[in-house]
C-alpha cells in the first residue's frame, strides 16, 4: 500500500545503488507489488576508472605519499598541499586524467 501523500496517477521513481541488500529477493518482491505505481532503477556498478576524481586523487597519491613515510599528520598534509599546488601551476601535468575515457 501506497502512503498518504501518494497523487493518484502519479507513478514513483526510486533510484538505489548497488547494495547487496537492495538487490536481496524479498526487496525485490516487495517493488514488485507495487510494479503499476513505483518503479526502480538500479544505478550503474561502481566504476572508479571512468571517475575523473578518482584519477586525480590516484595521481596526487602517488606523487604524494607512495613510498614515504611521514612523522606527523602533518608532514602528510604538507606533502599533499605541495601536490595539489603544483598541479594548480602546472595543469597540463593532469589534463590526460581529466578527458573523458569514451
Amino acid at each position: 500500500m501506497l502512503p498518504h501523500y501518494y497523487r493518484r496517477r502519479h507513478r514513483v521513481y526510486l533510484i538505489q545503488d548497488n547494495a547487496s541488500y537492495h538487490k536481496k529477493p524479498e526487496v525485490l518482491e516487495f517493488f514488485a507489488k507495487d510494479e503499476r505505481h513505483l518503479q526502480v532503477f538500479l544505478l550503474p556498478v561502481y566504476a572508479p576508472d571512468f571517475n575523473a576524481t578518482e584519477r586525480l586523487w590516484h595521481y596526487t597519491r602517488k606523487e604524494s605519499t607512495h613510498n614515504r613515510h611521514f612523522d606527523t599528520p602533518a608532514a602528510l598534509c604538507q606533502s599533499l598541499f605541495i601536490t595539489i599546488a603544483d598541479i594548480q601551476k602546472h595543469p597540463e601535468k593532469i589534463q590526460g586524467l581529466l578527458t573523458p575515457c569514451f
